[in-house]
């Protein structure tokens, strides 16, 4: 599997011809879409999904029961729900948006196991099995470092890449990405359009 880092939470996963992307939102390239065969949305964040480029992609898009994605026609996915998209095997993790404060956001969302690599999209939601390639989500409105860390060193990868990114300016993301390498030695940053060969 090759893993193409995108800005923020985009993700384009490429294996033998197949293509599959994850959370092509407003902030992420178009190219990233190019070829896929279908389309992993973790929840209805603009930031995750954006719904008019998806709507005239053409192919399928999978995304949590309850989503709010008007006029995206998607396939729904519940927790545990498991699925051969584009040449890979996708099982949905998870339920709930990380919430910012009070309880909210409170959005239906789902991380996704693509064979063996986790994105876990708004959330630090264990995955449940072992991974090999994880990806970290390194800022948010609903993230604290010390839960990224946590997470990274519970997950224990072979490989990790930061993603959820784009609200840091340069000098905020270099201290994050070296918080995240000094607590766990397979965590790297790809800069958007970088790639991990496996």
């Amino acid at each position: 599997m090759r893993v193409v880092k995108y800005t923020h939470s985009c993700v384009r996963l490429e294996k033998d011809g197949g293509v599959l992307v994850i959370d092509p939102g407003v902030w992420s390239e178009p190219r990233a879409l190019r070829g896929a065969a279908a389309v992993l949305v973790t929840h209805e964040h603009s930031d995750h999904a954006d719904v008019l480029r998806l709507a005239g992609l053409g192919v399928p898009v999978y995304a949590p029961a309850g989503a709010d994605l008007p006029g995206l026609d998607v396939v729904a996915l519940t927790p545990g729900a498991t699925v051969e998209v584009a040449g890979f095997t996708v099982t949905a993790v998870g339920a709930r948006h990380a919430t910012i404060y009070n309880g909210k956001p409170d959005c239906a969302h789902l991380g996704y196991l693509v064979d063996d690599l986790y994105h876990p999209g708004d959330s630090v939601h264990l995955p449940g099995v072992p991974v090999r390639t994880l990806l970290v989500p390194v800022h948010g409105t609903w993230l604290k470092g010390t839960e990224a860390i946590d997470f990274l060193r519970a997950v224990d990868p072979e490989a990790a890449i930061g993603i959820h990114e784009a609200q840091l300016n340069d000098r905020g993301l270099s201290s994050v990405n070296a918080w995240l390498a000094e607590n766990h030695a397979s965590y790297r940053y790809l800069a958007p359009g970088d790639a991990l060969p496996r």
